[in-house]
Formats: structure tokens, C-alpha cells, sequence
């Protein structure tokens, strides 16, 4: 479905000055980039799963589904999909329609239910529970007041949303993505990942592991090329976030 893709240009980890900000990129194989629906536009709209297919900008697969009205779309493919399988957007609270794939608004499901591809803000597209294997659970309802909803991520954090917020049913497919074994250096390279040099390999001028008479540990605890500690140090940020944190994992 050429009009659902366009090629994709790499970058090779540089900014628009050219400047390279992600190191260990560059290479590998051409890709053309799919459109993923992530809102479900049509709105209680059957549609049937068409192909899955692999994507190469993601770790789980895609769904080219067909909508009733003969307009295509790509989306993320579920646990358990198959060809032929019926999925809808927003139907009515009902239990025969809590079937994975379905898309509903976030008080409209069952507490406990697994969902993904969650909305953050309301219209704004999934953002969370993605890639391969994930998923969110649904842990309570109108927890202060009639209009959140109290939703635990994989990672055990857990958030309070908008209850008109949307998800889908179910977990992402591809869950032994992480089980995948590379069996030579160039499917590494395939993947647009190049080699990362060790520092106490390098020289003093090119990292601050390097030199020394033979083989040294470095001398000093892990730091980053420009010095910064790399073990023991917390790194994340705990910015202040625009949706109500409950709990973080340490």
C-alpha cells in the first residue's frame, strides 16, 4: 500500500546542524515508514484485518485493516490477531464488544482490563504501550473526582487520566521481541546500530579510560567521553509532569 508509506530518511543520529547527537548511527537498510493510525479516526466503523505485516520502524508488527466504507488503514497488531478478525472503534458499553483490538474510551472499560496504545490527552493519539509485548491495566475509576481514571503502567508507575481518554483492548504483539538472538555482527548493522568502541580502548585525548601501559580498567569509576559518572548515578528527571503521578518505580 504505497500511499500508506513514504520513504524514510535516516539521519544517522545528526541534528539539523549536522552536529551528531545520538552516537553509534548510520547505515543499514533502506525503509519506507508506515502510517499508523493511532486515533482510530472512524468512529463505530467495523473493520476487518486485511495482512499483518512486519514494520521495520518498530518492534511489534502492524495490521493493514479494511473499514466498511473501503478506506485502509495501518494498525498496531494485537496479541492473538489474525486474518479476518472484525474490530470496531467506540462501540457501546457491552461485554460481547471487550474483545481485543476494540477501542474504547477509558471509562468505558471494565476495571482490570489489559489495555494499549493509550492516550495521554484527550485526541491526541496513543502514546503509551507501544512496542512489543506491552500493555497498561485499568486499576480504578474516578479515583478524586468523576472525570480520572487510575491506570498502571508495565513498569509499575501508575497515572491518572482523563476518562475520555482513549486505549485499546488487549497487549501489543511480538511479546519474544526481547527473546530475538542476532547471530553475526551485520544484522547488527542492518538495523542502522554501528559498532561502540570501548573508552579504555581509545587513547587520553578521545575519552578519559583511555591510555595507560597494556590493558587497564580505566583507572577511575565509569564516566561518560565528557566526564560525566555513568553507574550509580540517578539519571532520570524527575521533571514535573502535566498528569497526576501516583507512584513511580525507584
Amino acid at each position: 500500500m504505497n500511499k500508506l508509506s513514504v520513504l524514510f530518511k535516516q539521519n544517522s543520529g545528526r541534528n539539523n546542524r549536522g552536529v551528531i547527537t545520538f552516537k553509534h548511527r548510520g547505515g543499514g537498510n533502506k525503509r519506507r515508514y508506515r502510517f499508523i493510525d493511532f486515533k482510530r479516526f472512524f468512529l463505530e466503523l467495523e473493520a476487518i484485518v486485511y495482512k499483518i505485516e512486519y514494520d521495520p520502524n518498530r518492534t511489534s508488527f502492524i495490521c493493514l485493516i479494511l473499514y466498511r466504507n473501503g478506506i485502509f488503514s495501518y494498525i498496531l497488531a494485537y496479541k492473538g490477531v489474525e486474518l479476518g478478525h472484525v474490530i470496531n472503534n467506540f462501540l457501546s458499553v457491552d461485554k460481547k464488544n471487550m474483545i481485543y483490538g476494540n477501542s474504547f474510551f477509558l471509562k468505558d472499560v471494565p476495571v482490570g482490563s489489559l489495555i494499549y496504545n493509550v492516550e495521554l490527552a484527550n485526541g491526541k493519539g496513543g502514546i503509551i504501550g507501544r512496542s512489543a509485548g506491552c500493555y497498561c491495566q485499568v486499576v480504578n475509576k474516578f479515583v478524586y473526582d468523576y472525570n480520572t481514571i487510575l491506570i498502571r503502567f508495565k513498569s509499575k508507575e501508575e497515572y491518572l487520566l482523563n476518562y475520555m481518554c482513549r486505549a485499546v483492548i488487549g497487549s501489543v504483539s511480538n511479546e519474544d521481541h526481547k527473546l530475538k538472538k542476532y547471530y553475526k555482527a551485520g544484522q547488527i548493522r542492518w538495523l542502522s546500530r554501528r559498532p561502540i568502541v570501548r573508552g579504555v580502548a581509545m587513547n587520553p585525548i578521545d575519552h578519559p579510560h583511555g591510555g595507560g601501559e597494556g590493558k587497564t580498567s580505566g583507572g577511575r569509576p565509569s564516566v561518560t567521553p565528557y566526564g560525566v559518572i555513568t553507574k550509580g548515578k540517578p539519571t532520570r528527571k524527575n521533571k514535573i509532569n502535566p498528569f497526576i503521578l501516583i507512584s513511580r518505580k525507584k
